[in-house]
């Protein structure tokens, strides 16, 4: 007998399934067989020399940003002598980095890099440093890394960036990372909602904004975080509608 393994919908998907008589267990078991190679893959993958060029060709679809966290990861793990990558690193690689859109949405959610730093700090665990500290990947750090993918592709990006990996790592349940973003109220909904809205208004930045490339970098930020904060308005007063009328049916 094969075990089993319950999972969860949303109500209008689960009926949709429903309705349509789609084989569930075959569907569930090839896309978690694949889901699994993927994520060993990740897992088994020796981090030793990772240059721009191994990077480029094993993650293509990554932008040259998220790449650049990614080795900042792992100079981290490998500064604290950690023996695997965790979810941790790759948050604070991602911090480290600096100039991404996911450090700028953290921003507009008034989550300061520096706080999560902070966080980070107080629950890394000190190992041995030595040649095989940060190697690998965790288990954890393998399924955010999938994640980040699944995310991108879901909101119909045809890259992988900084916004998808922090996404990622909030929606991991067993890393650091995830427990850090979740804590400050940067959960993977809110997230999500935040990112779609920071690449709306960094669009309606660009069609609108006449202000040549020379102009000063701290204008120009403080110009994209207006727009993003101009395009979440109605996404907000929604999401707070929606919740005050479950409020009163409750």
């Amino acid at each position: 007998m094969m075990p089993k393994i319950n999972v969860y919908l949303p109500d209008d998907l689960a009926e949709a399934v429903k309705d349509s008589g789609v084989p569930v267990s075959a569907i569930c078991q090839r896309a978690l067989e694949q889901a699994v190679r993927r994520v060993n893959a990740i897992r088994a993958a020796t981090l030793s020399d990772l240059g721009e060029e191994d990077l480029a060709a094993r993650l293509p679809n990554f932008t040259e940003r998220t790449r650049t966290a990614l080795r900042l990861a792992v100079g981290q793990a490998r500064e604290q002598g950690a023996p695997e990558v965790g979810t941790e690193h790759l948050l604070g690689g991602l911090l480290a980095e600096g100039t991404n859109l996911g450090v700028r949405a953290l921003q507009v959610l008034e989550i300061q890099p520096e706080q999560l730093t902070r966080e980070l700090a107080r629950v890394a665990v000190p190992g041995d440093s030595g040649a095989e500290a940060g190697r690998r990947f965790s288990g954890p750090a393998a399924n955010a890394l999938e994640l980040t993918a699944t995310e991108a592709i879901g909101m119909q990006h045809n890259y992988i960036g900084c916004e998808h990996l922090l996404i990622a790592l909030a929606l991991e349940p067993d890393g650091a990372a995830g427990v850090a973003l979740r804590a400050a109220g940067a959960d993977a909904r809110v997230l999500r909602r935040t990112v779609s809205a920071a690449v709306a208004g960094y669009a309606h930045l660009r069609a609108q904004t006449a202000a040549p490339e020379a102009s000063g970098g701290a204008d120009r930020r403080a110009m994209l975080s207006a727009a993003i904060r101009k395009e979440m308005e109605p996404l907000v007063r929604r999401i707070e509608l929606l919740e005050s009328s479950a409020e009163e049916k409750s």
